[in-house]
């Protein structure tokens, strides 16, 4: 799986997974310890697994605190204007223009050439 997924979307919901996955893993490695290929072949998932769990923990723990201390420097009236009705319109009309143009259908090959005919 690549990083940059990995690391998308919520990483402590992610983590909570990969930990699971691990646990299930380490339980896998100790019902087939009879087999020592198996066996150890399971136990290195189970150690990525949770290895991965644990650093997606770490870095989710970092982000919140880097969130937390970004929210902290910048100024009650810098949240208060950008939480304010005005701004919540302007959002919104810059957003309606932005995807209104972008939804227009690309004309056509049967419309240019009606549009050429008819000029």
């Amino acid at each position: 799986m690549a990083l940059g997924r990995i690391l998308s979307g919520d990483p402590s919901k992610s983590s909570k997974l990969y930990l699971v996955i691990g646990g299930l893993s380490l339980v896998k490695a100790i019902a087939v310890r009879n087999d020592q290929e198996r066996f150890r072949r399971e136990l290195v998932d189970a150690g990525l697994f949770i290895g991965v769990g644990i650093a997606l923990r770490k870095y989710s723990q970092l982000k919140d605190e880097k969130r937390a201390e970004i929210e902290s420097q910048v100024p009650d009236w810098a949240i208060g204007l950008a939480t304010s009705e005005p701004a919540k319109r302007g959002v919104r009309k810059m957003a309606k223009q932005r995807l209104g143009s972008q939804s227009e259908p690309e004309p056509t090959v049967r419309d240019r050439a009606r549009g050429l005919l008819s000029s």
